[in-house]
């Protein structure tokens, strides 16, 4: 059995989940500084069997997509993709998901020092993002 495994990238931080291989449970992974990302995700890939990688992009109303963080993740995936090419990478709507990390990490009781740290909220964005994907699309 795989795992899933979400991106929410950020300029500076990224923030990673994943599922169990049941893929019944989501996950906060960790956050990784952005600069060491694709070698982060090399070595985890490598000793993790992941069925597909769920990347947060932002689809602003207005379909700005001059937003220089979508150039990013955009360039991003498509070197996710020439490394992985076996590796199914989709996009999921990330738009709130931070602001809604931060609601369900107060609603969950986590501590002010727990939920002032940037990197907390990363990958709690993570999970809704891949939570929301699997709400929306089931898993095999």
């Amino acid at each position: 059995m795989a795992r899933l495994l979400a991106i929410d990238y950020g300029g500076k931080r990224t923030g990673l989940a994943v599922t169990d291989p049941s893929k019944i449970i989501v996950s906060p992974l960790q956050t990784v500084d952005t600069t060491v990302l694709t070698p982060f995700l090399k070595d985890y890939l490598n000793k993790n069997k992941v069925e597909k990688v769920i990347v947060g992009y932002p689809e602003n109303p207005d379909g700005d997509r001059e937003n220089p963080i979508v150039k990013q993740i955009i360039l991003f995936t498509d070197n996710l993709k020439r490394l992985f090419p076996e590796l199914p990478v989709v996009f999921y709507n990330e738009e709130y998901t931070s602001k809604t990390a931060v609601s369900v990490m107060v609603s969950g009781g986590f501590s002010k020092k727990y939920r002032q740290t940037k990197g907390n909220t990363d990958k709690m964005a993570a999970a809704l993002i891949l939570q929301g994907w699997i709400d929306e699309n089931g898993v095999d």
